[in-house]
């Protein structure tokens, strides 16, 4: 009986051991607001990101707001109104470029939002400015750009490489230049937790379509946080099946493409070191059967050992 009641005791005490370790290994938690790029105006690319156990999130991209967080709601990850979350949890945005499918869920719900900053790089910020927060198509809820300024949004440009406090967080944020149908510029945020990261790229099309350095530089200076697992996960964005001619890719990846940039980034970071890494499936464009096709594709090409992630509109993970 006391053999028994020890094994009990070992065996207790190492699941809640390996309980441990898992919730230690939660950094970041991501509850998605819209997913895919492309025509579904509900559900755009938008992702909540904060530290677990917190109610302080940035707002990666915000295409999709408010229909996300009724759909979190739903999905019982909140258990506060829609309003409430909008004004008390989400303390920011990181926009990643000022095309409407990345931003229209901020300019219809600033109405209704709190006071918070709005971070962009300088020519997505003055994109914004001149073209929605102008006074004229959209009042200026900024405290910057043409017309009168109500002033509920500070508008803070990000300077490449520079880290940057997300203002009533724990997280930081460090910028880089992406190449969206170039010269157009798109931007990847690391954002820092602690001693953790995860990297949010937006919009992007590989380095040889683009003519750009831009994905091999970012993989330059994320590599050595792989090779100390202090990286949690990348997001990136998969729009088309390989089937897509490179002139109609119109700065965006496929399934070949995305899998070719992470082997250059496995060559910077080390062999093996992507083996079960999770990589977050964005952006993926409608109809539903091009999804189907470009999440086979990923699935039979994924020769790294990749741990791929579709996220789900209101369906909360972690990282």
């Amino acid at each position: 009986m006391s053999i028994v009641k020890s094994f009990l005791v070992c065996f207790f005490l190492i699941s809640i051991h390996t309980f441990a370790q898992k919730k230690q290994n939660s950094t970041f938690q991501v509850v998605p607001l819209g997913v895919k790029g492309g025509i579904d105006e509900k559900n755009l690319s938008a992702y909540l990101l904060g530290p677990v156990n917190t109610k302080d999130f940035v707002c990666l991209d915000a295409g999709t707001i408010n229909s996300g967080i009724e759909k979190a709601i739903e999905n019982k990850v909140f258990k506060v109104s829609a309003s409430e979350v909008l004004r008390k949890y989400i303390k920011g945005y990181l926009i990643s470029h000022a095309h409407l499918d990345h931003v229209s869920g901020l300019i219809i719900n600033s109405p209704a939002d709190s006071s918070k900053t709005i971070y962009a790089t300088k020519r997505c910020m003055e994109m914004m400015e001149n073209h929605y927060f102008n006074d004229q198509t959209w009042a200026n809820f900024g405290d910057e750009g043409p017309g009168f300024h109500i002033k509920r949004y500070h508008f803070q440009t990000l300077n490449i490489g520079e880290e940057t406090p997300i203002t009533n967080t724990a997280m930081t944020v460090k910028s880089f230049s992406l190449s969206h149908v170039n010269p157009y510029e798109s931007t990847a945020f690391l954002i820092k937790n602690g001693n953790d990261y995860a990297l949010y790229l937006g919009d992007t099309g590989p380095d040889t379509v683009e003519k750009s350095s831009n994905l091999k530089d970012l993989w330059t200076a994320i590599a050595p946080l792989i090779q100390s697992k202090q990286l949690k996960g990348i997001f990136i964005e998969v729009s088309f099946p390989n089937e897509q001619p490179d002139q109609f890719l119109f700065g965006h990846l496929t399934p070949n493409y995305l899998m070719k940039e992470l082997h250059v980034l496995e060559e910077l970071s080390g062999k093996g070191s992507l083996d079960n890494f999770k990589i977050i499936i964005t952006h993926l464009k409608p109809p539903v059967k091009s999804i189907k096709i470009i999440k086979e594709q990923l699935k039979n090409q994924n020769d790294l050992g990749l741990k791929l992630i579709f996220p789900e509109q209101g369906k909360r993970f972690e990282l």
